[in-house]
C-alpha cells in the first residue's frame, strides 16, 4: 500500500478509455477534474515517476554564452591575445557539466583544443564545491607562423619558451584559469592543478633475442630499461601497471644521494635510481625506514627498486635484509 502522501497525483494528461469508459476508475487512476465533470484524465503518482525533470532545450546566450564572449575570456587570460577563431564559452561547457555530471565524476574531452572543458570543470567545482576531475586529450598539433590566423598563437608560445603547438597553449590556459579561479573564489580549497602525460611505448625493453647471437642478446638485456628513460617515466609506468591512480599524491625525498618517491602516503616507496653501490645500501635502507615511520601509512608498504641499479647481488641482498629486519617485507625489483 502506498501512503496517502505518495498517492498525491502530479499534473495529468488525456487518455483513451476502454469501450465501456470505465478503465482505471475502480483503482483511482482516472480523474474528472476538480469539479468532477471535466474531461477524463489519467493520474500519474509521484511514487511512479523518475526523480528529476528533463531540462529545457532552449539555451539562451545570456545563460550559455557566445563565441564572442569566449574570445573575450581568452583575451582576459592571455593579456589581450586572440588565439582561436571560434572558441567555446566557459558558460556553455559549465552548464553541460552541471547537467550531466555528479560532483565526483571524471569528464573526458578527446578534442581538447583550447582546454575550455578543463576550465569549465574547475569553475563548476568552485561553484558547488565539487571534486570533479578532467582528462583532456590533444595532439601536439603544430602552429604555422606563416599562417596569419596562427601567427599570434605561435608568437605567444615563443614568448613562453614552449613548442609551437595547440597542446602547449591548452596547458598554459589551464594554469592561468586555475589561478584566476582561486583568486576569485578565496573560500574554494579544491585542486586546480593537473599533470601532463604523453603517449609513448613501454620503458621496459621487450625480450626480442637475436637467435643467431643469443649471447649478445643476453648481454644487451642486462639493463632492460630503454635508454633515455627518466625516473619519472618509470614511476608512472609503475603506477599504471599496479593499477594506481595517476593523480595519487606523490612525495619525494633525497636519501643517500638517491631520489625516493612515496606514493599514496607511503603505501608504495620507490627508488628508481640507475646505480646503487654497496656502500650506499645501508644509509638508503635506513633512510627509507625512517621516512616510512614519519608517513605512518595505514597498511603495509611495498618497496620497489630498479633491478639493474645494484652493483652486485650482495648489494641487493643486503638492502632487502635491512628492510626485512624493520618490517618492510614487500620488496620488489623493476
Amino acid at each position: 500500500m502506498l501512503s496517502k502522501s505518495l498517492r498525491k497525483p502530479i499534473p495529468s494528461y488525456p487518455i483513451k478509455t476502454g469501450l465501456d469508459g470505465t478503465m482505471g476508475i475502480a483503482d483511482d487512476r482516472i480523474t474528472f477534474g476538480a469539479s468532477g465533470d471535466g474531461r477524463p484524465m489519467l493520474k500519474k503518482f509521484l511514487s511512479e515517476v523518475a526523480d528529476g525533470l528533463t531540462p529545457s532545450t532552449w539555451w539562451g546566450h545570456d545563460e550559455f554564452g557566445t563565441n564572442k564572449e569566449a574570445s573575450l575570456e581568452l583575451k582576459g587570460l592571455f593579456d589581450g591575445g586572440a588565439f582561436f577563431q571560434t572558441p567555446k564559452p566557459v558558460k556553455l561547457l559549465q552548464k553541460i557539466c552541471k547537467l550531466g555530471t555528479e560532483r565526483d565524476d571524471i569528464i573526458i574531452d578527446f578534442f581538447a583544443g583550447s582546454a575550455t572543458t578543463g576550465h569549465a570543470v574547475m569553475v563548476q567545482n568552485a561553484t558547488d564545491s565539487g571534486n570533479r576531475r578532467y582528462i583532456l586529450v590533444q595532439l601536439p598539433e603544430p602552429l604555422n607562423i606563416e599562417n596569419k590566423d596562427q601567427k599570434n598563437t605561435a608568437d605567444f608560445c615563443d614568448k613562453l619558451g614552449k613548442p609551437r603547438t595547440i597542446a602547449e597553449l591548452a596547458k598554459e590556459r589551464l594554469r592561468r584559469a586555475g589561478q584566476k579561479i582561486k583568486t576569485e573564489n578565496p573560500l574554494f580549497h579544491g585542486d586546480v592543478g593537473f599533470r601532463v602525460f604523453k603517449l609513448d611505448s613501454s620503458n621496459i625493453r621487450a625480450w626480442d633475442p637475436d637467435r643467431d647471437n643469443l649471447q649478445q642478446s643476453l648481454l644487451d638485456s642486462i639493463d632492460h630499461i630503454k635508454p633515455g628513460r627518466t625516473e619519472a617515466d618509470l614511476l608512472y609506468e609503475l603506477l599504471l601497471k599496479l593499477g594506481l591512480d595517476l593523480c595519487v599524491p606523490i612525495e619525494q625525498r633525497g636519501i643517500a644521494g638517491k631520489t625516493v618517491h612515496a606514493i599514496g602516503g607511503g603505501v608504495l616507496l620507490a627508488c628508481l635510481a640507475a646505480k646503487i653501490g654497496r656502500d650506499e645500501v645501508e644509509p638508503l635502507a635506513l633512510g627509507i625506514i625512517n621516512w616510512r615511520k614519519e608517513l605512518a601509512p595505514a597498511g603495509d608498504s611495498t618497496c620497489i627498486f630498479r633491478d639493474s641499479a645494484f652493483s652486485d647481488d650482495v648489494a641487493k641482498t643486503n638492502l632487502e635484509a635491512i628492510l626485512h629486519q624493520h618490517g618492510l617485507c614487500n620488496v620488489r625489483s623493476l
